[in-house]
C-alpha cells in the first residue's frame, strides 16, 4: 500500500516551532485552538493508520537510496529533540552529510520499527541514536527500563550487522513533562542515562553524553538550555553540537 500524501501542519504551529529558535524572538506566536485541535486530530489519524510513521520520510529516503554507500553519511534518528535540531542549527545539516530522521513524540518501539527503513536502507557510515525520553513519559503506554533498553540493544545489533557505526546518545535530563504532569521522571532518566554510558562502553560504541553537561543536581535540565524542561532551546543545541561533532569525527575514522 502506497503512502498517502501527508497533511499540511497548521501554519500557526509551524510558525510557533520555528520562532522558538530565532535569535530575535523572545516569545513564540500563539497557536490557535482550531489549529491545535486540527493538529491533534491529524496525529491521531496518522497513528491509527501508520503507528511507526513509516511514511514520514519515504520520499526523502528514495532520494538518498539511489546513491551508493556514503562514507561520510550519518543518520540522526530519534524523537522531537532530533526533529527540531535542523530548525535550531540548520548549518549542522546543510551539506547532506548528517541526515535527520526524528519524529516528535516517538518511543523506542516506534523508532525500532522504522530503523531499517530510515537508517539501514540509507547506507550510512554511522547512526546517532537519541531516544527513550518519550518511553519514560508513557507516550505509547506503560513500559519499563528493560523494555527501553531491549529496543536500544536491538537497534545497535541491527546497525552492527550492517556495518554501521553506532553513536549512542544519553537522554537529556528532565524532571517533569508538560504533557504528562503526573510523572516525576528525574530518577528514571538518570538511571537510563547511566545504563547508556555502561552499555556504550561494554559494546565499544561511541558515546554522545548530553546528560552530564545539561543536568542540575535535582535531575532537571539547566534552565538556560531548555524551552520547557525537556526540549533544548538554541543555546541547548549549541552546547550539544560540539559533542555530536566530536562523536561523528570518531565514527568516521572507524
Amino acid at each position: 500500500m502506497a503512502c498517502p500524501q501527508g497533511p499540511d501542519i497548521p501554519r500557526s504551529i509551524v510558525a510557533a516551532v520555528k520562532a522558538q529558535f530565532e535569535e530575535d524572538s523572545s516569545e513564540p506566536p500563539p497557536i490557535s485552538e482550531e489549529d491545535r485541535a486540527t493538529y491533534q486530530a491529524m496525529v491521531a489519524r496518522q497513528r491509527a493508520n501508520d503507528w511507526a510513521d513509516l511514511c514520514r520520510y519515504q520520499s526523502l529516503n528514495w532520494d538518498l537510496t539511489s546513491f551508493d554507500h556514503n562514507r561520510d553519511r550519518v543518520v540522526f534518528i530519534g524523537d522531537s529533540i532530533t526533529q527540531s535540531w535542523p530548525l535550531a542549527d540548520p548549518a549542522f545539516f546543510h551539506d547532506g552529510g548528517v541526515v535527520p530522521r526524528g519524529i516528535s513524540g516517538q518511543t523506542t518501539p516506534q523508532i525500532l520499527v522504522r530503523f531499517r527503513r530510515d537508517v539501514i536502507e540509507l547506507k550510512p557510515a554511522a547512526v546517532h541514536i537519541l531516544a527513550g525520553i518519550n518511553d519514560i513519559a508513557g507516550n505509547t503506554g506503560p513500559t519499563t527500563l528493560t523494555d527501553i533498553t531491549n529496543n536500544i540493544q536491538s537497534m545497535v545489533e541491527i546497525a552492527k550487522a550492517n556495518d554501521v557505526t553506532v553513536i549512542l546518545a544519553t537522554p537529556l535530563p528532565a524532571s517533569h513533562f508538560n504533557w504528562a504532569p503526573d510523572q516525576t521522571p528525574a530518577e528514571a532518566v538518570a538511571t537510563y542515562a547511566a545504563w547508556i554510558r555502561r552499555y556504550a562502553a561494554e559494546q565499544d560504541l561511541i558515546l554522545a553524553d548530553y546528560y552530564t553537561p545539561l543536568v542540575l543536581p535535582d535531575g532537571s535540565m539547566k534552565p538556560q538550555y531548555t524551552l520547557d524542561g525537556v526540549h533544548p532551546n538554541k543555546a541547548g543545541y549549541d552546547l550539544m553540537a560540539p559533542i555530536a561533532r566530536t562523536a561523528i569525527a570518531e565514527a568516521l575514522k572507524r
